[in-house]
């Protein structure tokens, strides 16, 4: 399977162009009800929650539902996924400036967003070309430019760029890909759902210390597979 990495690029997105509304209130009611008012504290998590404009990572057909409590499909049996869970795997790996996060499943590009809004770098892999070059699009587009993106098999990591300070799996895994653990930077954390695609998956917390390597299953979760580029 060809590699692309993706630096710099503009696509011209109606989902952009349509976004007249901010839509801030929206915003603010979504972090207050969905998230604030489920356990999630961190501020820096809840800040980035506020700020980054969801409604420009769903299809131009969902903007209406964008701050709804519920994952939104965004094509090739992808899903952006439901704001608590986004803001619950962001507040797990314990986001700072300063830290290099690596997220495997780069789909609309929110989750990359959100983590940007907090840390140093992002570097994120998604294995659908199509949706991992509108991501790349929404995200050069909203200006973020610590944000890279490659399209590949995320199962290898990127190992260019290791070690990382956390690493965020947004598609469940059969089970932990050794290549992440080896990428995780030590006193690093690590959030992926581990388990079949057709039944409840466990989100699981990964933290390394040194060479020991700790997990902790955090909540049952459902989140679509983890697609090797075999498949």
């Amino acid at each position: 399977m060809r590699t692309i990495t993706i630096l710099a690029c503009f696509f011209f997105l109606p989902a952009v162009i349509s976004a007249q509304n901010d839509y801030q209130n929206e915003r603010n009611r979504m972090v207050e009800r969905q998230i604030a008012n489920r356990g999630i504290s961190d501020e820096a998590t809840l800040d980035a929650m506020r700020t980054v404009r969801r409604h420009l990572f769903v299809p131009p057909q969902r903007t209406s539902q964008a701050y709804d409590d519920s994952p939104l499909p965004i094509g090739y049996g992808q899903t952006i996924s439901q704001p608590y869970i986004v803001a619950l795997m962001t507040e797990l790996v314990e986001p700072k400036p300063g830290m290099r996060v690596l997220e495997i499943g780069t789909g609309s590009g929110y989750q990359a967003a959100v983590l940007a809004e907090i840390v140093d770098t992002v570097y994120t892999i998604e294995i659908v070309e199509s949706l991992g070059m509108t991501a790349a699009g929404v995200l050069e587009e909203n200006e973020y430019t610590n944000v890279l993106v490659k399209i590949a098999d995320g199962y290898h990591g990127w190992e260019e760029y290791a070690p990382f300070d956390a690493i965020v799996v947004t598609a469940a895994a059969e089970h932990i890909p050794p290549p992440l653990i080896q990428q995780l930077a030590s006193g690093g954390r690590m959030i992926i759902p581990v388990g079949s695609p057709y039944f409840t998956q466990n989100l699981m917390l990964v933290e390394k210390d040194g060479e020991r390597v700790r997990t902790r299953n955090v909540l049952p979760v459902r989140f679509v597979p983890f697609t090797r580029a075999e498949e």
